[in-house]
């Protein structure tokens, strides 16, 4: 499909063309009348252009010809480019001064000597030539001239965004899913598999997300990881992503053991769900490989696999039912269509349109992704002819060429010429690559493809454009991590693929081809995934390629390390002298390949993240230079001395560089400069500062300027005129030292002058400004975009901004604003206060009395999710009328009216959590249950006014329903859960799964229903009994049913455990620093079938005849530090299960490893992991009994604590 490229380009060239003719020096060189050639030719074959595209459809000859055509039209951009580019040096001295022996030093000689017609005649002869040769072709093929033209094809872009449809016919599979994953089912091992098959585009993963952040599933398992596998199955990747997902330190590991150990570590008795999206390795070694780390979860444990391939399922996993996704039915399809076309569920209001809509979605054959695509290109469409056009097109007559399904390429046909050039650009981004809108957009314009002669736009503004419009399309996706991310959907990245044809190459998919080396000529464009270490062999094709615009690495964040071969720099880039864009991101260079400086095409240089130490001179050669990224290149101390040659720079990366205070004073004459991401640190009589920023035209950079108190002028700063400046984040910093010194005056005029452009700002941060008053711009309703504010240590302000004015706030957080007293009408502002506010923090406001939201104010915070309140001990009035919205609740270092009128107006908190509340009493505290209906977790810390949390269980439970998890830390007066305990015991308080207890010097009884799955008891030292219905005393006899967790610690009053029967669930159990226990059952403990994680230490009273057998499943023991040695407790019966052990010795008796008769029979041949502590002698005795370590252990350490 080479027309997209053509209908884009030829513009362009003509511009180009056009530009060249113009200049004297060209008309002067014999190369004149050859162009004008060109242009009459080009123009007459643009208008063969429409035939040829509807007839590529199905003639191959007709897509040959199309495609020597677009490789004519890149030869000739090339030529003009370099024609232009060579006229740019004469034209920057002509405009700076007159040619000195200086400046003539720093003009490439080609540039001087100019003999243009000498360097450039073969080429235009080989291309007038081909150019005769295609326009005799076109007669061959019987193109005709056709003036009409698509209507739509150049129809004006909607550049809002449609706000995605909810999840439609997928009800009924999510509710059974949830119950398999919620469900026990018997299983040989300790997970489950939980497959998800269907073809591509119907919405596996779709429906694996809503199984993820379902919130019965989340309060279900302990750990979750999401992996998007695709088809390269890469165990080690898989393996670290996962290990960072739950929890992990963020290291580089050096192989695959050392990963699989620290992952078993951290999945060790932990029940834990693994999503592994879109799986297609059918290899046995693959999966193996894999599961290891696996076994060591708690019983329970998912791992939910979508695939397109059921086989796979079968054949690998031995599982003979997976779940098989369907499409969506008749009227699920007409709905999602409808939802997504015209902003209904149905087709009610627009009946004349119902039987095309019933057509489309029938060839859609119920696959989501094609609804979604070919409603959305029918948005807002209402015309009944549009509808009945598409239903017709032919494309729907043909075969799903490379798997790529008809009504995807419907949805791309209907693009624009120029978006359709954009979105097969993207060919190039690796499937599941997670990518910035700003990182293709740069690359869009660096390759030329965003030039709009019919409006102002700047050609950044015009791919924001452009790049909405696709993505209101669904040819990208959002990542929904709170990033500002996007991703390609695998169908699209093939439907890209396709249309891309010859002309791109991604690495890894041609590798798998094994395409023709004589391929790689025709190739402009080429990426590939970074990888540990790159070897020339895998790049050398690309010696051919000498035509090749785009190198682009594209790093993995997993793998932080990217060895590339120096080989390749020095043999292969050399000869790719015609390259606009290169990225050299997070590769192991330490310095800029001299080819680069020759490279006079280049538009988008991208070297961060290396270990690069300067910028070589011959980088000021690269005339065209748009963007300029060296972000994280920590070593980088010198620009070099022409930087200023650089005239059309728009975008310098310099983030986390040491160069900010090493910009040339010029930079301020960069007239094309946009951004300049950094962070400036203000100093006495600073001129560089105000310089710098002077003149910088659309800044679109975070700023963040510190040490503002040593401005000795607002005059200075009004100079910046950041009035003008579009600037996306602005973080601005005073000194924390309030003194005499500080001049509040100069500070209010400083913040005044330093107001942005109201269009871009997205982010403010004020730190310790001193004035008493903020400027009127602070709060200002014209900052439309302002999501995020933060304000803090601003000491002697005593009234805040009014910052509910702000239309699309989402996040506000203010700290240590000690003055401000009353926060009301001047915060709140008029109409609806915070009309978009998600998260509001307010934190250490010691002067702080009042907060009042009723005063001739409407429905304040309708939005409000997430609210912090803490270290605030002087609020006492808050008024509040309701807080709809609001899920999380935080109180610190408040008083009770604070918890008692925030609690009143949030019926639908299901987080709360309170911390050094005083006065706190029981029927303060019962009085807030009142309003806890919704709650699901409570936590309760330092508030030593409460005796008792409920009356009576019974009483408790008509209220506390949804309650999941209790948490009571350090409650010096608790004595009791319930002031009443039923004699007969209670069963009510259904919904409790998890309580700790912590700390609580004064907890004596605890009470506790049947439905507990995890009890941590810790430092509550009177405690005498904990109670199940049926009155049975803990650890003595049978216990609750679910129960899968107990954690004992620092418990005085236990002195015995005499029944291990009542743990038979049981899959994690510590007991440690228990003084008094002086007997264990530890013959029982083979029979706890399902213990992964054992865990008895520091209870020296304990007197155990021996330790010698184990449960079969155990995988992690911590033992030692009884009454009696380990090097006593006689030989050893370890489960092959057993990977991780830890020995403490400091027992009663002394403890001596020599003194044992034989110790190699604690090393189980299964152990990986060995830590002994305070255990003295360990290296003698290993030598003198030859003790070796088990093959497998990676992991071993002594320590003396």
């Amino acid at each position: 499909m080479a027309e997209h490229v053509l209908f884009a380009m030829l513009p362009v060239v003509f511009k180009k063309l056009t530009s060249v003719l113009e200049n004297k020096i060209t008309r002067t060189r014999g190369i004149h009348s050859e162009l004008k050639k060109w242009e009459r030719k080009l123009s007459l074959i643009q208008a063969f252009l429409e035939d040829a595209s509807q007839k590529e459809v199905t003639s191959k000859a007709v897509k040959q010809w199309l495609n020597d055509l677009q490789h004519l039209v890149y030869d000739i951009d090339d030529i003009l480019d370099a024609l232009a580019t060579d006229i740019m040096p004469r034209e920057f001295v002509s405009e700076s001064q007159p040619i000195t022996n200086k400046v003539r030093k720093f003009i490439p000689s080609c540039c001087t000597s100019f003999s243009l017609s000498t360097r450039v005649g073969s080429k235009l002869d080989n291309i007038s030539t081909r150019l005769q040769e295609l326009m005799d072709e076109k007669e061959k093929l019987g193109l005709s001239v056709k003036n009409e033209g698509s209507k739509d094809k150049n129809r004006r872009y909607q550049t809002s965004l449609v706000v995605g449809p909810s999840i439609v016919g997928r009800e009924g599979d999510k509710k059974k899913l949830v119950q398999k994953l919620l469900s026990d089912e018997s299983c040989n091992k300790n997970y489950s598999i939980v497959p998800i098959v269907g073809m591509g585009g119907i919405g596996k993963t779709t429906l694996a997300k809503l199984l993820y952040d379902d919130q019965l599933v989340k309060d279900h398992f302990e750990l979750k990881a999401w992996v998007c596998v695709s088809d390269d199955f890469d165990s080690f990747h898989i393996s670290k992503v996962i290990h960072q997902s739950v929890g992990g330190e963020h290291r580089d590991f050096v192989d695959l053991n050392l990963l699989q150990v620290a992952l078993r570590d951290r999945l060790m008795g932990k029940r834990f769900l693994l999503v592994l999206d879109d799986v297609w390795s059918e290899k046995w070694e693959d999966w193996k490989t894999l599961e290891g780390p696996f076994f060591a979860g708690a019983s329970g444990s998912k791992i939910i696999i979508t695939t397109r391939k059921k086989e796979l399922v079968r054949k690998l996993l031995n599982h003979d039912h997976p779940y098989i996704l369907q499409k969506l039915s008749p009227d699920d399809a007409l709905s999602l269509f409808a939802q997504n076309a015209l902003g209904e569920n149905n087709f009610d209001l627009f009946p004349e349109l119902r039987q095309h809509g019933e057509g489309i979605v029938q060839k859609c054959d119920g696959l989501p992704l094609a609804l979604e695509a070919l409603g959305r290109l029918l948005r807002n469409r209402t015309d009944e002819e549009e509808w009945k056009r598409l239903l017709d097109n032919e494309i729907w007559m043909l075969e799903d060429e490379g798997g790529i399904l008809p009504a995807l390429r419907l949805s791309y046909q209907d693009l624009s010429a120029c978006l359709k050039q954009l979105f097969a650009y993207c060919c190039l981004i690796p499937k599941d690559y997670v990518f910035e809108k700003k990182d293709l957009i740069l690359w869009w314009m660096a390759e030329g493809f965003l030039h709009n002669s019919d409006t102002n736009e700047t050609m950044e503004c015009l791919g924001e454009k452009y790049f909405e419009e696709l993505l209101s399309r669904s040819f990208f996706q959002r990542v929904s991590d709170g990033r500002k991310v996007f991703v390609m959907h695998d169908l699209m990245n093939d439907l890209a693929t396709f249309v891309a044809g010859e002309f791109f190459s991604r690495l890894d998919i041609d590798m798998e081809k094994n395409v023709r080396k004589e391929a790689f000529k025709k190739y402009r464009h080429m990426s590939f995934v970074c990888e540990g270490y790159m070897t020339y062999n895998k790049f050398k094709p690309f010696e051919r390629a000498n035509s090749l615009r785009t190198f682009l690495a594209m790093p993995n964040d997993v793998q932080s390390f990217n060895c590339l071969s120096s080989k390749i720099l020095v043999d292969i880039l050399p000869q790719l002298p015609l390259l606009r864009v290169l990225r050299l991101s997070s590769l192991n260079i330490d310095e800029v390949p001299e080819c680069v400086g020759n490279m006079k095409h280049l538009r988008y240089l991208n070297l961060s993240r290396t270990g690069i130490t300067h910028l070589p001179e011959s980088v000021c050669n690269l005339f065209n230079l748009q963007t300029l990224i060296v972000c994280g290149c920590y070593m980088l101390t010198k620009l070099p001395d022409n930087f200023l040659k650089l005239k059309n720079l728009r975008h310098f990366d310099i983030r986390d560089t040491l160069l900010w205070n090493m910009m040339p004073l010029g930079i301020s004459e960069m007239k094309s400069q946009q951004t300049l991401s950094n962070e400036v640190v203000v100093v006495e009589n600073n001129d560089l500062f105000i310089s710098w920023l002077r003149n910088l035209k659309n800044l679109q950079a975070k700023i963040n300027i510190k040490e503002l108190h040593k401005v000795q002028s607002a005059r200075d700063i009004q100079e910046v005129n950041l009035s003008q400046k579009r600037v996306g984040a602005l973080h601005m910093g005073w000194s924390n030292v309030f003194d005499v010194s500080r001049n509040e005056k100069l500070e209010k005029e400083v913040l005044d002058a330093l107001k942005p452009h109201c269009d871009n700002l997205k982010g403010l941060e004020i730190l310790s400004y001193g004035g008493i008053v903020f400027p009127n711009w602070i709060g200002d309703p014209s900052f439309l975009r302002l999501a995020y504010v933060q304000i803090e240590k601003c000491g002697n302000c005593m009234f805040l901004p009014p910052l509910g004015e702000l239309p699309s706030l989402e996040k506000l957080s203010i700290r240590e604003l000690n003055e401000v007293k009353v926060m009301g009408l001047e915060f709140l502002g008029t109409g609806i206060a915070f009309p978009k506010l998600k998260s509001l923090r307010i934190a250490q406001m010691s002067g702080w009395e009042v907060w009042s939201t009723k005063s001739g104010v409407v429905g304040a915070f309708p939005c409000l999710k997430e609210l912090f309140i803490e270290e605030c001990p002087n609020l006492v009035e808050v008024s509040f009328e309701a807080l709809p919205s609001l899920r999380v609740l935080r109180l610190a270092g408040c008083s009770d009216g604070v918890l008692r009128s925030l609690i009143r107006v949030a019926s639908s908190v299901t987080k709360l959590s309170i911390s050094r509340i005083t006065g706190v009493s029981d029927e303060v505290w019962r009085g807030v249950i009142d309003y806890l209906g919704a709650v699901e977790e409570v936590s309760i810390e330092k508030c030593n006014e409460i005796r008792y949390l409920w009356e009576s269980e019974a009483e408790a439970s008509k209220v506390l329903v949804n309650l999941r998890k209790l948490q009571v830390d350090d409650c010096s007066k608790l004595v009791s859960l319930g002031e009443k305990e039923e004699e007969d015991g209670c069963n009510q308080l259904t919904s409790l799964r998890i309580l700790y207890l912590w700390e609580c010097e004064s907890l004596e009884l605890c009470n506790l229903p049947n439905n507990i799955q995890e009890l941590s008891i810790s430092g509550c030292d009177s405690i005498a009994s904990v109670s199940f219905p049926k009155k049975e005393v803990l650890l003595t006899t049978s216990m609750p049913p679910m129960l899968e967790v107990v954690r004992i610690e620092r418990w005085k009053n236990l002195q015995s455990i005499n029944e291990l029967t009542c743990f038979i669930h049981i899959t994690e159990l510590e007991i440690s620093d228990c003084s008094s226990i002086e007997s264990f059952p530890a013959a029982a403990l083979p029979n706890l079938i399902s213990l992964k994680h054992l865990s008895i230490v520091d209870c020296k009273s304990i007197d155990v005849d021996s330790f010698g057998r184990w449960p079969l499943k155990l995988g992690f023991l911590s033992i030692g530090g009884l009454k009696k040695p380990i090097s006593k407790f006689g030989p050893q019966t370890f489960p092959p299960s057993l990977v991780v052990l830890h020995l403490i010795g400091g027992s009663a008796e002394e403890e001596d490893v020599t003194s044992g008769s034989q110790l190699s029979h604690m090393l189980p041949s299964s152990l990986t992991t060995l830590e002994l502590y305070e255990l003295r002698n360990w290296n003698q005795f290993q030598r003198d009994s030859n003790t070796s370590a088990p093959s497998k252990m990676s992991t071993f350490k002594s320590v003396q604590r």
